[in-house]
């Protein structure tokens, strides 16, 4: 069974979702249920969409900038 949930968005938020449904060929229904749920899988797996949180959770080695940079420019060598 299907359940209606009504949110107001603003107009440009409107807008930008009318694109995006068209880009995909999708009605706009379609497209919040897609990113709905997998706003829902994301967060029930624990992933976050807070870009600084999903880059520290990487656990990738760090160092010092300037040490990082020498890195680069000798890579290129």
């Amino acid at each position: 069974m299907s359940h209606r949930l009504q949110v107001l968005i603003p107009e440009e938020l409107d807008r930008q979702l009318r694109k995006a449904a068209q880009r995909n060929r999708v009605s706009k229904g379609e497209w919040v249920r897609r990113a709905l749920r997998q706003s829902v899988v994301a967060a029930r797996m624990g992933r976050t969409s807070d870009p600084v949180a999903r880059l520290a959770s990487l656990n990738a080695p760090t160092a010092d900038i300037e040490q990082m940079l020498s890195e680069i420019e000798s890579g290129r060598s």
